[in-house]
């Protein structure tokens, strides 16, 4: 079984230079641009990433700036990025690198692992690429990758498996390069040994060593727990403009979204004569409603089916509302990619 670890380790490390994708966080290994870059990473596209990370970058250059900036700024700077706990984190962690440790990232796998927002996974990327640490970084792409190659049919959902398949990656580790090695099972996780559709095993720096290759049974691995279904949660969205300004608020409620600017919205579904009642009663006086639209937002674990209504209002004297302009709504002002179409409607001039 050693002379397979060693073999895998030599064809990734053969591999990976001529192969791996030009990435704005590979340029170095600044445990500052890795850090960011996988906490981006997380539940978003590559493609999508590169842009948010060059802008939050420019704007917060070290961990220091990013420790003292203030919270309304950057959830501007992660709009549109989702899952806005992770920026929470960011900071939060960055925080305690000033305080702990002078502004040095720490250098050790435990050290690193007990920052908020770091998982295992987050910690053996960067202990392996930043450090070289024989610490693997165990996601979705290299468990793939993993079962595939030893037709491992355990069900990677179970945290005691992860356990199990980071413990034997250290035999792939030892032979070093451990950066490298992270770094090549992350590719061909993502651009070989594809979460979906067929892998292209003929470009595979693993395929004389892979068993499901060798059998045709790539389509069984990983194996995974069934998906449960999602909640289903409806929402009526209260687009309100006032003259130039349109409402939103904070949101107050604990868990999803918790703290971020949004639309007033209420739970349920209503009829455009309730909703007018509603307004009415927020002492808002609305003209007629002059426009309704529906969106479906898709989160990890429930769906929200909004139905927004668009309005002018006559007075801005509720209390919970902050009303502002396009153009603040637009620079200053992060909203949540859940209410993102109805602001798009806003900013196209409806």
């Amino acid at each position: 079984m050693q002379n397979v670890y060693k073999q895998i380790a030599d064809n990734l490390i053969a591999w990976y230079p001529e192969h791996a994708r030009d990435l704005p966080w590979r340029k170095d290994k600044e445990p500052y641009h890795v850090w960011l870059s996988e906490i981006m990473l997380q539940q978003t596209r590559v493609e999508a990433v590169k842009e948010y990370y060059r802008t939050f970058l420019q704007e917060l250059p070290t961990i220091e700036a990013l420790a003292e900036v203030d919270d309304d700024r950057l959830m501007k700077l992660w709009e549109g990025l989702g899952y806005y706990n992770r920026a929470r984190n960011l900071k939060k962690a960055a925080g305690e690198v000033v305080i702990e440790w002078q502004g040095n990232f720490p250098a050790e796998y435990d050290e690193i692992l007990s920052l908020p927002g770091i998982g295992e996974y987050t910690a053996g990327a960067i202990g392996s690429i930043c450090f070289d640490l024989p610490t693997p970084a165990v996601d979705g792409n290299v468990l793939r990758v993993y079962t595939r190659v030893m037709e491992d049919s355990s069900n990677i959902d179970k945290q005691a498996v992860k356990k199990k398949i980071r413990e034997e990656l250290l035999q792939v580790y030892r032979y070093g390069h451990c950066d490298m090695l992270t770094q090549s099972l992350m590719e061909v996780g993502a651009t070989i040994c594809l979460p979906n559709g067929t892998p292209k095993c003929e470009v595979c720096p693993l395929q004389e060593l892979c068993k499901a290759h060798k059998h045709d049974s790539w389509q069984q691995y990983p194996v995974r727990e069934a998906k449960k279904k999602r909640k289903v949660e409806e929402k009526a969205v209260l687009m309100l403009r006032y003259e130039d300004k349109v409402a939103i608020r904070k949101r107050t409620e604990k868990g999803l979204l918790h703290g971020l600017w949004e639309f007033p919205n209420l739970p349920g579904s209503y009829s455009t004569q309730e909703i007018l009642s509603y307004v009415t009663s927020k002492n808002l006086h609305p003209k007629e409603i002059w426009m309704e639209t529906t969106y479906t937002h898709i989160f990890s674990h429930v769906e929200w089916h909004m139905k927004a209504f668009y309005m002018e209002c006559m007075e801005q004297q509720a209390k919970d509302l902050r009303w502002v302009t396009l153009e603040e709504l637009k620079q200053e002002i992060a909203i949540p990619s859940a209410f993102a179409p109805f602001k798009d409607l806003l900013n196209s001039g409806v």
